[in-house]
C-alpha cells in the first residue's frame, strides 16, 4: 500500500513540474483554470515552487533521521506557492508613470 502512495506522489509532483514548465515557457494553463489565471508565467513559477516544497515535505518528512527542519521548510514553501498561484489570478501592475 505504501508503494502505491509513493507512486501517486511521484506522479503528482511530475505533473506539477510539467504544468509549471508549460506555464513558464509556453504560457499554457490547464483548461479548467484558464478563465481565472491572468498571469500564466507566475502561475508556472508557483507550480514549480509547490512541486519542490511538496517533494521536500513528502519525501524527507517520513525519514527517521533528523530531516524535520527540511520537511517543515518544504511545507512552508508549499504554502508560499499557494500564495504565488493566488497572485497569478490577479492582474499585474501596468507599466507607466505613477500618479
Amino acid at each position: 500500500m505504501h508503494m502505491y502512495l509513493v507512486a501517486a506522489d511521484v506522479l503528482l509532483v511530475a505533473l506539477m513540474v510539467g504544468f509549471g514548465l508549460a506555464g513558464i515557457t509556453r504560457g499554457w494553463v490547464i483548461p479548467f483554470g484558464r478563465h481565472r489565471i491572468l498571469r500564466p508565467k507566475l502561475w508556472g513559477y508557483g507550480q514549480l515552487m509547490g512541486a519542490f516544497g511538496f517533494s521536500l515535505w513528502m519525501f524527507l518528512g517520513v525519514l527517521p533521521t533528523r530531516f524535520d527542519l527540511l520537511a517543515l521548510s518544504g511545507w512552508f514553501i508549499f504554502m508560499a506557492s499557494l500564495g504565488v498561484t493566488a497572485l497569478a489570478q490577479r492582474p499585474g501592475r501596468t507599466p507607466g508613470p505613477r500618479p
